[in-house]
């Protein structure tokens, strides 16, 4: 089978231009518009259960939707307030939610991955912090080697001198810092002042206690940024040294998102320098050394991430690009997401409707999913392809027991244009995403989604690059 070479990378101007349009990130198979109300709280309660015969290990989740300040590019499930207590009552309605889970849960089943996203959890105050790995602890089998991947979501504007000590003795190794972009100018329109120093100073802090695996956030398509100002930004990053970056492409969709409504549509860059901004950025992170994973994520070679992409473990879902293929994720708070055995799950969006539900006694699943034997077959096909950029058909057919080629006879018909194109190489049963094309690895992974409704990918869906 061909070998990609995780290194190369072609930038097309005409293969962008005709492959670029809307389709699904795949952080999941089926993907969320699948999601349906029959499935609730039973069904949730029955596939905890069910899981535990696999007795696969635990990624848990937590959502803080709290937030000082309101970044006006953010599209996240978030509340603005200056006063901590506002927490409490959410706090509580938490440790709820990992009862009901410890109860249908084996709680031996040891806990290999823990992450706390937002909103800002620093919004949190010390105190709230450390009730919340305590309470968390004393349901689940969390690690004490450091073997895991505990990460949180760090705003560097919202941490005080003892915030990284306290997070690192409560057991967290990994941190994302927030920056989107260095100009004063960008980060005025979008309401985050956040100087260089401050991000650096941090970074620096948690690199002496003992954090691994830093990641920085970077948005291009930010108001008044051009192709010259991000490489700036580029640089100064760059110097920095994360392991980790992940460069994000800013969705203006002001009538979903109302803190979007206070930016200038007319001081976006155009489309075209978005994508001068993003072919700049690919090339200079892989000049820089950095191993393009794929989509809007680049690692050094020795990170984790980049390691499990050589030895064929990484896996995708609702966090981005992970290591842990092997745990039930398990999300817990307003919005969150979780992925047991062949199942989703999401939980309210409002915190309101949310904390009624866990104050019942039962648990907040919005809408779900249980996954057919052909949604499995697929999400596999999918996951491959997306996270290694190959796909053995003859391997993927002995593991799946299908027979490759006929099982997506029309896939693979669909696929030549692709081929054609210089997207792809198809040797019999063997697919391998070239250099030109692991930037549209989406629209690959599109033709093996057989849910799409091509009417409606433009209101589902962002465009792919």
């Amino acid at each position: 089978m061909n070998q990609v070479d995780f290194n190369t990378f072609e930038w097309n101007p005409e293969l962008v231009d005709r492959y670029n349009l809307a389709g699904p990130r795949y952080t999941s198979y089926p993907t969320a518009p699948q999601f349906h109300d029959a499935f609730g709280s039973d069904e949730f309660t029955h596939a905890l259960i069910e899981s535990n015969a696999s007795q696969a290990p635990l990624s848990l989740y937590f959502h803080i939707p709290f937030c000082a300040k309101v970044c006006f590019y953010c599209g996240c499930n978030k509340i603005a307030t200056k006063d901590t207590g506002r927490c409490e009552p959410y706090l509580q309605k938490l440790y709820q939610e990992m009862d009901l889970v410890a109860a249908r849960v084996d709680t031996q089943r040891q806990v290999n991955q823990l992450h706390w996203g937002g909103g800002t959890p620093t919004f949190l105050s010390s105190e709230q912090m450390r009730e919340l790995m305590q309470e968390t602890r004393k349901r689940f089998n969390l690690r004490d080697d450091d073997l895991g991947d505990y990460s949180i979501e760090i705003d560097p504007r919202e941490i005080q001198s003892d915030t990284l000590p306290l997070l690192r003795e409560l057991g967290f190794n990994r941190m994302s810092f927030g920056l989107q972009d260095l100009n004063l100018k960008v980060q005025e329109a979008v309401n985050r002042v956040q100087p260089r120093a401050m991000t650096e100073n941090a970074l620096i802090q948690a690199r002496e206690l003992g954090f691994r695996s830093l990641n920085l956030d970077l948005i291009y398509g930010l108001p008044h940024q051009t192709p010259e100002t991000f490489a700036a930004t580029l640089e100064e990053v760059i110097e920095m040294n994360p392991d980790r970056l992940s460069v994000f492409n800013y969705a203006h969709l002001p009538e979903r998102f109302k803190p979007q409504r206070r930016i200038n549509a007319d001081d976006l860059p155009s489309p075209e320098d978005k994508l001068t901004i993003l072919e700049q950025t690919i090339t200079r992170l892989i000049k820089a050394g950095y191993v393009y994973i794929g989509m809007d994520h680049f690692a050094k070679p020795d990170d984790t991430l980049a390691v499990a992409q050589r030895e064929g473990r990484l896996h995708r879902n609702f966090q981005g690009y992970t290591t842990h293929s092997d745990c039930d994720l398990i999300a817990m708070g307003a919005s969150s997401i979780s992925q047991v055995g062949p199942t989703y799950a999401q939980n309210h969006h409002d915190t309101e409707g949310y904390e009624a539900a866990i104050t019942e006694g039962r648990f907040s699943t919005l809408r779900g999913l249980r996954l057919n034997q052909d949604d499995i077959i697929r999400r596999a096909a999918i996951n491959q392809l997306i996270c290694h950029f190959t796909l053995d058909g003859d391997a993927f057919g002995k593991q799946h027991q299908i027979n490759f080629a006929e099982y997506f006879a029309a896939e693979l018909q669909q696929l030549q244009q692709h081929q054609q194109d210089g997207l792809l190489q198809i040797t019999g049963n063997q697919l391998t995403v070239t250099p030109a094309g692991r930037l549209l690895v989406r629209s690959i992974c599109m033709v093996f989604d057989a849910y799409l409704d091509q009417a409606s990918l433009g209101r589902a869906f962002s465009r792919i690059i």
